[in-house]
């Protein structure tokens, strides 16, 4: 029986504990990795501290992993490029960052990603083919990516070049204008809020905004942010326009007044990390006008938790980011967000890992360090362990 070694979680509130196990054998439409890096996630300190998602114990948990493909099970795309999906995972060779998957399987241990072999779903993961990616930048990947990405879904925005430029005159049946006008082009005249944005995934949400503004069909002519002080010059290298200090009292109206003075709305934000109330006081101020209907509804995607004692402001949708409850549209979700999205905007090398990343230790053992880092609070930085060279 061969064996590995693993961070186990045995009860809620208690250091994780080495351990070996059985190592599985990947299943139909699945992959084993041999984890060498990993990164460390918010929710990762709140499972093992609090036992958030975790039916029974023991269990292993963890998110964010890149590894080697070891093995695969049947129906996975292999050979050189699969035609189909563009993707190819091919044993010993393919390097990949993944999303691990226990969450949507009950916490069962062979799909968390604290241990040295983890099962994951395919569609959970990205082949790297750039060698200039470490390990360690590839850990910091599939959560900062997926989680920005599912907020914009959630929230309706169109995906990076599906968004349609409306016509504003009636055509004839051979696509030809009439001689009432012609087509215009979309009008750019939203920002893009992002707060939170020295977190991983807020890191991440502006560099996914920045793409969408791009997008000549897009609606957004501007992306927008909050973070520390200090994390400034970072944040507007990703590619905000403004960023806004979340310190000051008077955030909400420097935002506000930013928006009218450049001639925009904003209606759409994605709630990285920090205070609803504040986000909600911001979109309401954009509320009415000539041109709000149902499509301009205002939204907010939180990834953190919301709470049920939230106070709801009307006209102000706010909606917790998470991929589908459904085995079919979450695997298809993560198939665009990892496989598709993912892949095609780090090889272009239009998106960078980010934020800046920290190894806070070698071997599985540095897990709970690294998670006690997080209690402590860190900025604008990813802490990632080492599993294996």
């Amino acid at each position: 029986m061969t064996t590995h070694m693993a961070a186990i979680a045995v009860a809620k509130g208690e250091p994780l504990k080495l351990q070996a196990r059985s190592t599985p054998r990947p299943g139909p439409g699945e992959l084993l990795i041999d984890v060498k890096s990993v990164a460390l996630n918010p929710a990762d300190r709140l499972m093992r501290d609090l036992g958030l998602f975790i039916p029974t114990y023991p269990t292993v948990i963890g998110f964010d992993i890149s590894g080697l493909v070891l093995e695969v099970g049947e129906n996975v795309p292999v050979g050189e490029i699969d035609v189909k999906t563009g993707l190819c995972f091919r044993p010993g060779i393919t390097r990949v960052a993944a999303f691990a998957a226990s969450f949507w399987r009950s916490c069962d241990p062979d799909y968390g990603a604290f241990q040295e072999r983890c099962i994951v779903p395919w569609q959970h993961a990205v082949p790297l083919l750039d060698d200039g990616v470490t390990w360690n930048q590839a850990a910091t990947l599939p959560v900062s990516v997926e989680v920005p990405l599912n907020a914009w879904d959630i929230m309706g925005i169109p995906r990076l070049g599906e968004a349609t430029a409306p016509t504003s005159v009636s055509t004839a049946h051979d696509g030809s204008n009439t001689s009432e006008g012609t087509q215009t082009k979309k009008q750019k005249g939203e920002a893009l809020l992002i707060w939170g944005a020295s977190s991983s995934v807020g890191t991440m949400g502006v560099q996914t905004a920045r793409l969408l503004r791009e997008d000549r069909d897009s609606s957004f002519s501007a992306v927008y942010a909050t973070a520390g002080a200090a994390n400034h010059k970072y944040i507007a290298s990703l590619g905000a326009n403004r960023v806004f200090d979340y310190k000051d009292p008077q955030v909400v109206d420097a935002i506000v007044s930013a928006a009218r003075a450049d001639g925009l709305v904003i209606r759409h934000c994605f709630l990285a990390t920090g205070q609803l109330a504040l986000c909600q006081t911001v979109l309401k101020a954009f509320l009415g006008g000539d041109h709000v209907g149902e499509s301009q509804k205002a939204r907010i995607a939180s990834a953190p938790v919301i709470p049920p004692d939230t106070e709801k402001v009307s006209g102000v949708e706010t909606i917790f980011v998470m991929p589908s409850a459904n085995e079919e549209e979450r695997l298809a979700q993560f198939r665009y967000w990892m496989g598709t999205w993912l892949r095609e905007n780090l090889g272009k090398g239009v998106i960078r890992p980010s934020p800046e990343l920290r190894v806070v230790g070698k071997g599985l053992g540095a897990i709970n360090a690294g998670l006690d880092l997080l209690l402590q609070g860190v900025s604008c930085t990813k802490l990632v362990v080492e599993v294996a060279e």
